[in-house]
Formats: structure tokens, C-alpha cells, sequence
């Protein structure tokens, strides 16, 4: 099903709709060298194949390599077989490389002068973040596009494909009382094949923009129903009924096997999701917070990780306007490491749900920071400790005027006057300092 020619590559309209500057280098087959940035299954691989497509039919020769089993030896005897097309046949070479995040720093410095001099047009694919994952040298020599997840309505013409492919004929909520059926009998079974509209609509939105789920999920439900043979009446024509085998939503869903749930617990995704986590809290939105908790927890993240930034949650943004949520926090890290997942999920629903309806200050956040500017900012060295202020535990000490003066708080029932600062920030008030 992977398409050939960018007429039948569905989505990504943002980048390679008509007028876009990549279309139109690839229109022109200008390949400049790319690294291709989007989530499983949205067409990273398949567009290089389409320009690998083009690029044969103009004399360019394109090299496949993965990352996940390639080693140094092998990129070496590419760039090797590139430099001697170049040199022979002024013949240029396009190099894929599939998960190019899987290369480590020194295997990416392979490709840098072979990129540099255009010995080799680089084209990597990766599911992480490149700002992260690729040499920042070798970034700064292509151009990155970022992709993103398919649209339902893309993931629906990309099933509808599918299922003229298979020749399964799709029923309607009409077709059922007497509206003909489309397409041709089904290439796989003696009995026409059937499915249900509404469970394509159903696919292409659990599957969450991942084609390959998509379709490996139709392929899936089509082979079970197909296996089990059970067919089914259907008033598929007008004027009587017809045997075959339906596909409906709920073999759909049996197909999928799981909750397809984009979550990275070591790439940007980690780091989106607990942000938007603390940002949801901090806005008060009780219902956002729990979604985010449990994009989090349902993909995998560590229950720890989560609660040890809810104790960090409690005193940067809710602090002295609620002092228990700290104590809510630490309770919430403690029954985790108790109990572990799943029976802790809800110990973090709670405690999140409390962060987001609590009230908010960051007045010991701010008080803090300003603290620290200004141990930053200080030019010289740092005030020494006030006399009275230290403790003289020996003879010498006390001879040296340590202590001398203090003033023990208990022993006066009235307000102590003292000086608790250093003689050149008296008077300083970190709490009504502002951010600049």
C-alpha cells in the first residue's frame, strides 16, 4: 500500500502541499539533504521511497541503511562506492538512513565531509527530536522537515485505498436497508467481505494518526473474519439478501489489540507531556491534569518520576497558599513506591487533582530566586557572617567577639530588635523584589 509518486502521498499538506518549497524541489529533483522529523507511521520512510523513485528515473542512485543494524564499516563503503559514481560517472548518490537518531555522535561525524563536499545527499528519518539525537555540525547541513501525525481524514483515505485494494465493499448506515454496496467481491474469500463505514471511521481515529497501525489493524480484522468464515445475512440490494462476511467496529477494535498511545519515556515526548502536565495544574484545570497523567502513566512513564515532580509542584507553584500540598506530594511519592503501578495510578489522580483545585503562590519560589540573583549579581567578595550571628564554641572564638550581643528570641516576651543580614543588605526585603 506505500504510494509511489507524491499524487498518491495522503497528508503532510503543511510541507509538501502545492506551492510548498519542498514540493517543488522534489518537482525539479533538486534533493537537498534532509532529515525527516515526525511520529510512527506518518510517512517519513514512504516519502523516501518516492524520491528514491524519482531520483533512479534521473540517473541518481539511492541507498538504503538503518540505523537499528548498520555499522561504521558499512557507512564507510557507501560513502566509498559514492566518492567512485562521482568520480567515474559524475553520477550522484542519495543515502537513507532510517532511525539516524540510533547512530551515536561519532558515526554521524562519518557523514559530515562527505555531506559537506556533496560526495553523498543525506535523507535521515527519526521519530526523536534532532535538536537532541543528531550532531549539531551535521543538523546545520540539512534541512529538517517536521511531519506530523495524520489526520483522521487523511488515515481515512489511506483505509479506504486499503479496502479497494482488498476488494471489500464498505456499507453505509443506509446501505443496510437497501443502497447498493461499493466495490468488487473480496480477493480473499468465497463469500463477499463487508465492513462497516463507522468502523473505518473508528480505525482512523484510534489508531492516532499511525498509518502502519492503521492498516496492519485492518489486515488483522479482514484475516480473522476471513479465517472464521461465519457469514452474515445482509440486505446489501434491493429486493433481497445476500450472505458475507462483515467487519464491524468491534473487530476493529479486537484487530488493534491495544490503546495506541504515542509516549516516549526517553524523548521529547517525556518532557512535552510532564510540562504540559505542571502547566495544567498550575492553570487549575483538574480535567487536563488527569488527561496528561494518564498519557503518561497509560505509555509507560515511571510512577517516581511523576510523583518527584509533584513534591517539586507543591513548593514552586502552590507553596504557602496550601503548606499541606507538600505533604500530599511526599505522601503521594511514598504510596507509589509502595504499592508501584498499577494500584498507584489513582494515589497521582489524587494528589493531582488536589495540586489543580488548590490555591497558588510562587511568593517562596519568587523570594528564592531573588535570593539567588542577587548572590549572582554580587560583585566582590561575599559579606562575612555578622559576629553576633556565629556560634563560639571555643575560648578563642569568644575572644574574638563571636556571638557577642546575640540575642536568644525565647528569653524576651517582647519583639527582639536584631540584625539577621549582613550589614550591606539591611533592610533588604527579598519578597517584594520583582522579576526584571
Amino acid at each position: 500500500m506505500r504510494p509511489n509518486t507524491l499524487g498518491d502521498y495522503v497528508g503532510q499538506e503543511r510541507v509538501l502541499g502545492a506551492q510548498t518549497l519542498l514540493r517543488s524541489l522534489l518537482e525539479s529533483h533538486e534533493i537537498p539533504s534532509l532529515i525527516l522529523w515526525g511520529p510512527p507511521g506518518c510517512g517519513k520512510t514512504t516519502l523516501a521511497h518516492i524520491i528514491a523513485n524519482s531520483s533512479k528515473k534521473n540517473g541518481m542512485r539511492f541507498v538504503t541503511l538503518s540505523a537499528t543494524s548498520a555499522k561504521t564499516n558499512d557507512v564507510r563503503d557507501v560513502i566509498s562506492q559514492a566518492q567512485n559514481e562521482k568520480r567515474l560517472f559524475k553520477r550522484k548518490t542519495i543515502l537513507f538512513i532510517d532511525e539516524i537518531h540510533r547512530f551515536n555522535k561519532s558515526q554521524q561525524d562519518t557523514f559530515l565531509p562527505h555531506v559537506e563536499c556533496g560526495t553523498v545527499t543525506l535523507i535521515g528519518a527519526t521519530t526523536e527530536n534532532p535538536s537532541f539525537q543528531v550532531n549539531a555540525a551535521l543538523l546545520s547541513r540539512c534541512r529538517v522537515i517536521v511531519l506530523e501525525k495524520l489526520s483522521v481524514e487523511a488515515m481515512e483515505a489511506i483505509l479506504m485505498r486499503a479496502v479497494r485494494s482488498l476488494g471489500l465493499q464498505v456499507l453505509g448506515q443506509g446501505d443496510q436497508h437497501g443502497t447498493p454496496a461499493t466495490g468488487s467481491s473480496s480477493k480473499s474469500s468465497e463469500f463477499p467481505v463487508y465492513i462497516e463505514e463507522k468502523a473505518l471511521n473508528t480505525l482512523a481515529y484510534l489508531c492516532d494518526g499511525d498509518a502502519r497501525t492503521g492498516l496492519n489493524g485492518l489486515q488483522l480484522a479482514v484475516q480473522a473474519r476471513v479465517a472464521a468464515g461465519r457469514t452474515t445475512p445482509l440486505n446489501t440490494t434491493k429486493g433481497g439478501a445476500a450472505d458475507g462476511i462483515l467487519i464491524t467496529e468491534e473487530h476493529v477494535k479486537e484487530g488493534l489489540q491495544r490503546s495506541h498511545i504515542l509516549y516516549d519515556r526517553a524523548g521529547e515526548e517525556h518532557y512535552n507531556c510532564i510540562s504540559a502536565l505542571h502547566k495544567s495544574m498550575r492553570g487549575s484545570d483538574e480535567n487536563a491534569s488527569l488527561y496528561w497523567l494518564a498519557r503518561m502513566l497509560e505509555g509507560g512513564e515511571d510512577p517516581l518520576y511523576v510523583a518527584r515532580r509533584l513534591v517539586r509542584f507543591a513548593s514552586e507553584d502552590i507553596g504557602l497558599a496550601d503548606p499541606l500540598a507538600l505533604t500530599q506530594a511526599v505522601a503521594a511519592y511514598q504510596g507509589c513506591h509502595f504499592i508501584g503501578m498499577p494500584e498507584c495510578e489513582v494515589i497521582l489522580a489524587q494528589c493531582v487533582v488536589y495540586f489543580a483545585r488548590a490555591p497558588k503562590s510562587i511568593e517562596v519560589y519568587r523570594a528564592y530566586g531573588n535570593v539567588k540573583e542577587c548572590l549572582r549579581t554580587h560583585t566582590g567578595p561575599l559579606p562575612p557572617v555578622p559576629l553576633h550571628l556565629r556560634n563560639a564554641p571555643t575560648r578563642l572564638m569568644k575572644n574574638l567577639g563571636y556571638g557577642k550581643g546575640y540575642k536568644y528570641n525565647p528569653m524576651y516576651k517582647e519583639p527582639v530588635e536584631q540584625d539577621y543580614l549582613p550589614e550591606e543588605l539591611k533592610g533588604k526585603d527579598f519578597f517584594k523584589e520583582r522579576d526584571t
